[in-house]
């Protein structure tokens, strides 16, 4: 172990996290900067303890321009009452706080992505710091995990609840019935792209059950997407009996991202124009969207073709592309 793994958090909670009732806090991390000199950034959290029982850690806002997770929790903190609890509800309506303020992906004090900065620094970045605090101290509180996410500002998604296809057939099985439970009206056995340091990865490392979401997107939630997350959490909470009633029952089909085929990306810049929308039915080889030179008329636009056959799962939002940006996700439908 490196010395510095050693060194404690600088972050320290407002609340207790062993005391049963109901607590509404803050991480403060402090921060010095040019407009407070001993500064702090205070990110929200709420703990719910009543007894014994499993713990759940809720997060939203691991990048800030994705509002479902942050609107759910937000309200869920107001209105979860304590004696509905069995065992611990932690919620952290937004992980990345200075991102989330600023509704960008990143965070504007260090550029940091949350969900690439795992397992984090105590002596690192401000994003660092807070990933830190989440590995060495919230995930290990940890049962279960569920960690929301939509487009935000540069994709938009087929709604749906997501876990990972993993090593130990045990905890995959337990986080797929937790995304069924859940209740979007789609649900994934997903495939990561850029995994290394993310969130999902520190949690399943350390055995937790972890599902997470893609809600929607364009950089806002919608009255239907912010629904499906508030009913989603109270699904989730039931099924794994930290939270009393019974599971509100939905509809969910199931897909499968197999491989790198699923994705298509951008090889030039310029104006795309999409073939397909979100649920239609893909053809491998079917042009999803054309991108047209901008800098002169005349000049012919440059093909994006399907790599398998599949369901347009989430596309490319903004009306201008960047070579290299992901154009199309596609999935196929399976059976659970």
């Amino acid at each position: 172990m490196r010395e510095l793994d050693l060194r404690p958090s600088p972050i320290s909670p407002t609340v207790d996290f062993s005391a049963d009732g109901i607590q509404h806090g803050f991480l403060h991390l402090p921060y010095s900067r040019d407009d407070s000199a001993w500064g702090s950034v205070m990110i929200p959290v709420t703990v719910l303890k009543n007894g014994e029982g499993p713990t759940a850690l809720l997060t939203g806002g691991n990048h800030g321009d994705e509002y479902e997770g942050p609107i759910a929790l937000f309200d869920l903190a107001r209105t979860l009452k304590v004696e509905d609890v069995s065992g611990r509800v932690i919620i952290v309506p937004a992980m990345n706080y200075p991102a989330f303020l600023a509704g960008t992906r990143t965070s504007p004090i260090d550029k940091g992505n949350m969900n690439r900065s795992f397992p984090g620094a105590p002596d690192g970045t401000v994003t660092q710091k807070i990933a830190d605090y989440f590995q060495r101290s919230l995930l290990p509180l940890a049962d279960i995990v569920l960690d929301f996410h939509s487009g935000g500002k540069t994709l938009d998604f087929l709604p749906f609840c997501a876990a990972h296809i993993l090593p130990d057939k045990v905890q995959e099985a337990r986080a797929f019935d937790l995304v069924n439970a859940f209740g979007a009206p789609w649900s994934m056995k997903m495939l990561e792209i850029d995994a290394v340091g993310m969130y999902d990865s520190a949690a399943e490392e350390m055995g937790k059950i972890f599902i997470t979401t893609e809600l929607g997107g364009g950089g806002t939630a919608t009255a239907k997407s912010a629904a499906i997350a508030k009913r989603g959490v109270s699904n989730a909470l039931k099924a794994a009996g930290i939270l009393k009633g019974a599971v509100e029952g939905a509809r969910t089909t199931w897909l499968d991202m197999p491989d790198g085929n699923c994705f298509s990306f951008a090889e030039d810049a310029g104006l795309i124009e999409p073939l397909f929308d979100l649920g239609d039915t893909v053809k491998n080889g079917d042009v999803v969207a054309r991108i047209y030179p901008v800098g002169r008329t005349g000049v012919r636009p440059l093909d994006v073709h399907a790599r398998m056959d599949g369901i347009l799962t989430a596309r490319h939002f903004p009306g201008l592309v960047k070579a290299g940006d992901c154009v199309s996700v596609l999935a196929g439908v399976v059976d659970r």
